[in-house]
């Protein structure tokens, strides 16, 4: 048996940092996923009797037979299913840690450690020990904040769940989990990620999420500027500024919570605005929401690279996720030429960056039988 399922990436329009405080963010998932095949053997195949991971892009696979598993995660497998949310414990995670060592990670890729151990936890809580072959390809980045990782779990748990699916209907294409599958979904997703998108767009404020309706189309050039960054020390750095400067960045955040909900509302209105009017307001609030951000205290000088390549032919840019480095947004309006846009992602490919156009507000998590 094969299922395949898919994720997509997400960027923040506005509101990062500023919504740690109270502000109002608007997210959106993006039109760029993540890809995960799961093959369960026949009993007369040959390795039906183990657990295999492999990441394509990064041409890594990981294997575990089905009795080192049973002798490493010590729980009852009988007792599994997709319907029986769970936590990991920590003496779980302990053990589950021990197998991913087991697995001699090169060193220049060990931060995968945390998603493998993600996957084992995932998979054996959801499955139990039946043996899989898992393939995982990704069209996002790994760590540049367009939440690569987020959306892994998410295609990772959307397979599993749709393999144990009484429902295996042959459709055309692609299909949304319908409602109960994918209020499993998000509930295991988050126990596996502690974060999870849901689907096409939405505003957050305070714990309360809002999804929105799109009713105008958004594309973004996004520039990975390969720079990583430490989100946890980059938070902190917010948080410690607010400490010293309350008032003022009381004001920041406040007019960044304008900001966002300013966006929102031009993203769902229906009047009779153009969509080059309303792109120019975004175009704006973008603009604005960068200057905040920057007195922040959490952009970068390759943010201003970017910021200043696209500048130069009339486009407007601002960082996303956590800053530091990371990836940068940068509008494509409707009106303009692919010219532009070729002469823009060259230069910014000669500074040493990497350039996606992805359009905004796409599909939630989804599968293929």
């Amino acid at each position: 048996m094969e299922v395949k399922a898919r994720a997509p990436g997400k960027i923040i329009l506005a509101g990062e940092h500023a919504v740690v405080h109270g502000s109002t963010a608007v997210a959106a998932a993006i039109d760029l996923y993540t890809y995960v095949t799961l093959r369960i053997p026949l009993q007369s195949d040959e390795n039906n009797d183990r657990l295999t991971l492999q990441l394509k892009d990064l041409s890594l696979e990981f294997t575990w037979s089905v009795a080192r598993l049973k002798e490493g995660i010590a729980y009852d497998s009988s007792n599994v299913s997709p319907s029986t949310l769970a936590s990991c414990s920590s003496q779980t995670l302990k053990s589950i840690a021990v197998l991913v060592e087991e697995q001699n990670i090169p060193e220049a890729k060990i931060q995968l450690s945390s998603g493998i151990s993600t996957f084992l936890w995932l998979y054996t809580s959801i499955l139990g020990f039946i043996p899989a072959t898992v393939i995982i390809t990704t069209e996002l980045p790994y760590g540049s904040g367009l939440g690569s990782s987020a959306a892994f779990c998410v295609a990772l748990t959307a397979a599993l769940i749709a393999s144990s699916s009484s429902d295996k209907t042959r459709g055309d294409g692609w299909s949304s989990l319908d409602e109960t599958n994918l209020e499993l979904l998000n509930k295991w997703a988050f126990e596996g990620e502690k974060s999870s998108m849901g689907r096409n767009m939405i505003k957050f404020c305070s714990g309360e999420i809002t999804r929105l309706k799109s009713n105008m189309p958004l594309r973004m050039l996004i520039t990975n500027t390969k720079v990583g960054r430490n989100t946890k020390a980059l938070v902190s750095g917010v948080s410690e500024r607010a400490v010293r400067h309350p008032e003022a960045m009381n004001s920041v955040f406040n007019a960044v919570d304008s900001i966002s909900k300013e966006v929102a509302a031009i993203i769902q209105t229906k009047d009779e605005m153009s969509v080059t009017e309303k792109e120019e307001r975004v175009k704006e609030l973008m603009e604005m929401n960068q200057g905040l951000l920057e007195s922040m205290g959490v952009s970068h000088s390759s943010t201003d690279t970017v910021i200043q390549t696209t500048h130069k032919h009339k486009l407007t840019s601002k960082l996303t996720g956590a800053g530091g480095g990371g990836c940068v947004l940068t509008l494509l309006p409707t009106l303009v030429s692919g010219t532009v846009v070729d002469k823009v992602v060259q230069e910014l490919e000669s500074s040493g960056f990497q350039c996606f156009t992805a359009s905004i507000g796409g599909n939630g998590a989804e599968i293929c039988f």
